[in-house]
């Protein structure tokens, strides 16, 4: 009974940490990126993080945002949402796709609506807004996103169901178009 009790403790605590931990990175991360727009070069959070801000995301319907790193590694989505290398900055021609966890910072993405407006900041200071065309579920290793299509497009990803309590093969993908 003992050995339950440690082990639902250290369960608990693991949980806990990774929530305070993303929550404690963003305010890192917001500060480096407001910093990052202002004097024009790339300013990191922390010293040893191996990337930097990229973009601040925001669905103004939600009232959410969150900055995102920049190249998806393990280590930038534990604090945050991260570009993904080998696709285009938001607002260049291409698909801009930008993933992050379920769990945290992309938890409000099954609150997303076809037609909802979503915000792109980028490190430059150029803002972007797009407009939600539709979500999809696909195969992690099949999302038939074309980082090359023609347009301006954004996909924000993330791992489904949003449920799930271990990692699966299944991605929910939010399409967006450069709104005019």
């Amino acid at each position: 009974m003992g050995g339950l009790l440690c082990a639902g403790l250290v369960l608990g605590g693991q949980g806990v940490w990774i929530h305070a931990k993303a929550f404690l990175a963003q305010i890192l991360l917001n500060r480096a990126f407001d910093q990052s727009v202002a004097s024009g070069a790339i300013v990191k959070p922390w010293s040893w993080l191996d990337t930097y801000p990229a973009a601040r995301i925001e669905v103004p319907r939600l009232g959410k945002s969150a900055v995102a790193l920049e190249g998806a590694s393990g280590q930038a989505l534990a604090f945050g949402p991260a570009h993904v290398a080998g696709t285009p900055a938001a607002g260049e021609e291409g698909t801009a796709v930008y993933a992050a966890h379920r769990d945290t910072h992309f938890a409000f993405l099954g609150e997303v609506r076809v037609g909802d407006e979503i915000k792109v900041i980028r490190r430059d200071g150029v803002a972007m807004r797009y407009r939600v065309t539709g979500q999809d579920i696909r195969p992690w290793d099949s999302s038939g996103i074309d980082p090359a299509a023609p347009g301006r497009h954004l996909v924000l990803a993330t791992c489904w169901p949003f449920d799930a309590v271990t990692r699966g093969p299944l991605r929910y993908l939010v399409h967006a178009e450069l709104a005019p």
